[in-house]
């Protein structure tokens, strides 16, 4: 039951961080501004295309996040102070918006391209900085976890992408029906308030890092 506990509270934990910053609901908005010139069923290729793509690209960097750490030589309070202020960054971006936030001439490629599916869909729209930054931040909270404790955590937080990249597959599918429901300041007020979700998150984040590394012996010692 303790396991079961631990492996609900991953899938739980990386869900409330994973959605917010890949807010499926900007790359719905995304989709229709570059997609016009394709038919309704390559569409729904690509976006089936970039949903697996974005689970390939987070599921590697969390399994690789621990020697991306090694190679690098970054701490385990570096890496969550530093994904801290990437989600705050993405957070504050959402809560306060920049109207130019896709460029002329970046639409103007997108909408040139045959396959979206990659880019800019799955990156890095769907799987940009902020969410890998997030799942090295978690492969980081796994580290020095041994047994069952580790599959358990690994396996919950494969199973919270995998659950975002559904959520995402059907928030794109259903983004023409998504823009007449909410409109332009529905959406709008959505994507600020998950942009405050994020400051929350990456602060709660960067706390953490601090905390670890007042409490690091070995920081005090160098």
């Amino acid at each position: 039951m303790k396991n079961i506990g631990q492996f609900l509270s991953w899938v739980g934990v990386a869900l409330i961080t994973l959605v917010p910053i890949i807010n499926p609901v900007s790359t719905a908005f995304l989709l229709l501004g570059i997609s016009a010139h394709l038919t309704p069923k390559e569409r729904n290729r690509q976006i089936t295309w970039a949903c697996i793509y974005m689970t390939g690209i987070l599921v590697t960097f969390l399994l690789l996040g621990h020697f991306v750490m090694i190679a690098f030589g970054i701490s385990i309070p570096g890496i969550r102070i530093a994904g801290g202020l990437v989600i705050s960054f993405l957070g504050f971006r959402m809560l306060f918006p920049d109207e130019g936030k896709i460029t002329r001439e970046e639409k103007k490629e997108a909408l040139q391209k045959s396959n979206i599916s990659f880019s800019p869909l799955a990156m890095p729209s769907l799987s940009g900085p902020g969410a890998i930054a997030a799942v090295i931040t978690m492969s980081s909270s796994i580290d020095g976890r041994h047994g069952m404790d580790r599959v358990f955590a690994y396996t919950g937080i494969i199973l919270a992408i995998l659950i975002t990249a559904i959520l995402s597959w059907l928030v794109l599918r259903g983004a023409g029906f998504l823009r007449r429901i909410l409109g332009v300041n529905g959406i709008d007020n959505l994507s600020r308030i998950m942009g405050f979700l994020l400051i929350c998150i990456g602060a709660q984040f960067a706390i953490d890092g601090v905390r670890d590394l007042v409490l690091d012996a070995d920081f005090w010692t160098k």
